[in-house]
């Protein structure tokens, strides 16, 4: 082969190496800076880009959030402990011109940055305070942070604390108080369950009683009433009874009347019933007793009814 040939060919074959080192792709999540001869010229955008190779410098920029973690490290609380804590930084790049040039090292800058702030921080907190308040820690810290970076060309998304570890003999202590607190929980609870318990036992017996004295006052005006109802029947029974004897007796005296007036009762009928009427009105519930001004007749009527009565014979007019 001709030595033109060769020399044509690696020259040809140098030709398409250098077009190829000019040719760049930036991927969807990248942003490219092309610098040409150490000066900044532009921001391309994903896609495939040409450069002029030797001239032109194309550096990519990670543009998607980014996570950083801060090594644990010892802070002093408000109340002089001893604690040891970490954290978490989530980053996403904002300018990627800012990124590059504005800051040699950035995840060193920002690491510094996160330990400083957060013991500045929890510096401020009692421990108490820095274990239940680590939303209101990763708001300060974020805002710090953010404030900071802002002229880094990136935004900080969030910061989590990890972890806050008290020293073993703070822990041991805290695990005491705790306990104790629950001791007095469970006392103070069993206290109202009793309290609660005794109240309602006492309602109890209180509404009992009340019931109990309803019971006997129903009981009382029903017996009251059946007694009532009781004497008005009696009553009622006796007043009839006085009325049904007292119509027998009237009924009685109008029969001797009838039989007096009408001529056919003889002496001894008469003495008969008048001796029937007296048995009637001393029955032992009169409190006088009525005899008739003429008695001598009445009187010999009432012996010959006795000789009768003694002989076994009865008058020939009892019958009637």
């Amino acid at each position: 082969m001709p030595p033109v040939v060769i020399v044509f060919a690696v020259l040809a074959f140098l030709l398409l190496l250098y077009v190829a080192s000019g040719i760049k792709i930036v991927r969807p999540y990248q942003r490219g800076l092309v610098e040409r001869l150490g000066k900044y010229k532009d921001t391309v955008d994903p896609g495939l880009r040409i450069i002029i190779p030797g001239i032109d410098r194309m550096t990519p920029v990670d543009m998607r959030e980014q996570v950083i973690d801060v090594p644990p490290q010892e802070v002093i609380t408000e109340d002089n402990v001893v604690t040891s804590v970490d954290a978490v930084i989530y980053y996403e790049a904002t300018d990627p011109t800012r990124l590059v040039y504005n800051v040699g090292n950035f995840l060193l800058a920002i690491t510094k940055l996160a330990q400083t702030n957060l013991r500045n921080v929890i510096g401020d907190m009692e421990l108490d305070e820095a274990l239940t308040s680590r939303d209101k820690i990763n708001t300060s810290l974020r805002t710090i942070l953010d404030d900071a970076t802002d002229n880094w060309g990136v935004r900080v998304v969030r910061v989590e604390i990890q972890r806050v570890d008290p020293p073993p003999d703070v822990m041991s202590s805290m695990h005491e108080v705790m306990k104790a607190e629950r001791t007095r929980r469970a006392v103070v609870t069993e206290a109202q369950g009793s309290r609660e318990a005794a109240i309602t036992r006492a309602e109890g017996e209180k509404a009992s009683a009340v019931l109990e004295a309803e019971g006997r006052k129903q009981r009382n005006i029903l017996d009251a009433q059946g007694q009532a109802e009781a004497t008005r029947q009696v009553a009622d029974a006796e007043k009839y009874r006085q009325l049904t004897v007292a119509e027998g007796e009237a009924e009685a005296i109008r029969s001797v009347f009838t039989a007096i007036h009408e001529g056919g009762a003889t002496p001894d009928v008469l003495a008969l019933k008048y001796f029937e009427a007296l048995r009637h009105v001393a029955d032992g519930q009169a409190t006088k007793i009525f005899l008739p001004g003429d008695s001598s007749g009445l009187l010999t009527s009432l012996a010959g009814v006795a000789d009768l009565l003694r002989d076994g014979h009865a008058p020939a007019d009892a019958g009637r």
